[in-house]
């Protein structure tokens, strides 16, 4: 997001905060960010983004709506809503806050990791739109409409009940296939040398941040819970038709999952 405002606004000027000083002056040599900075500096801030662990954004976020000058926009872009919301709604300066979740992003974090146009044509969901000032909520919109996004309204526990589905399962789901065939690859080390593009696809979301999907789950436990009981239902129905020999109930129930196929073509028109 840094990369691209920088591209969009000729005369913007971005300062990093980190606990990780190596992170800022990767930042600053990757041309990420043009200064470092630390909390203080808020006082002179525009617009605020917080990007950080979604446990660490519930300590961070009322410290800075603390700071800020009242022209700020402070909006975080974790992946669970409805904690975050909670955290600040008793703040004073509620209203310069705005809970979004743009819904992109790749496997990989830190400085280096960041690319140009990440969010363009991407969904960015915004909860409690309300409850930010309207004149602060005219100014996300249009850097999000700057930056090439969709935007979605919903409210916070519709977003942690949906998103449990659409990214935290698959989050799971791939971790735990890692994890299954990593443990069996202890025993039968080529393994990975039959490994084609199909199961690099499905483990790529395996290599993400433990450091950030914990918070992930802790924070949505209930959600992420409902969820892998269905998952794990399906997964159970499958294996009991395998045992069953009822290889026509397996194609019907692969074929009728099939239409994902259109209903995924449709989100991208």
């Amino acid at each position: 997001m840094a990369l691209d405002i920088q591209a969009l606004y000729k005369d913007a000027v971005i300062f990093g905060i980190d606990h990780n000083e190596n992170h800022l002056d990767e930042a600053i040599a990757l041309g990420v960010i043009n200064y470092k900075a630390n909390l203080e500096s808020l006082a002179d801030a525009d617009f605020v983004i917080v990007s950080v662990p979604v446990d660490a954004a519930i300590d961070l976020l009322p410290k800075i709506l603390d700071l800020i000058p009242d022209s700020a926009l402070v909006f975080e872009t974790g992946s669970t809503k409805n904690p975050i919301c909670q955290a600040v709604e008793n703040h004073p300066k509620r209203k310069n806050f705005m809970a979004t979740h743009p819904i992109a992003g790749t496997e990989f974090s830190g400085p280096s990791a960041a690319i140009r146009g990440l969010f363009a044509g991407k969904t960015n969901i915004i909860c409690e739109v309300e409850k930010t000032t309207f004149k602060l909520q005219e100014k996300a919109l249009q850097l999000f409409h700057d930056l090439g996004m969709r935007i979605r309204y919903m409210e916070p526990k519709s977003h942690d009940k949906h998103i449990a589905y659409v990214s935290h399962l698959s989050h799971i789901s791939s971790f735990m296939l890692g994890k299954t065939v990593i443990e069996k690859e202890k025993h039968e080390s080529d393994i990975f040398d039959m490994a084609g593009s199909g199961f690099e696809s499905t483990v790529r979301l395996a290599k993400s941040s433990p450091a950030m999907w914990t918070p992930i789950f802790k924070q949505n436990k209930k959600q992420v819970v409902e969820t892998l009981e269905e998952y794990i239902a399906n997964l159970s129905q499958f294996k009991r038709l395998l045992e069953e020999d009822n290889y026509d109930a397996i194609f019907s129930e692969m074929e009728s999952v099939n239409r994902i196929r259109e209903i995924l073509n449709g989100m991208k028109k």
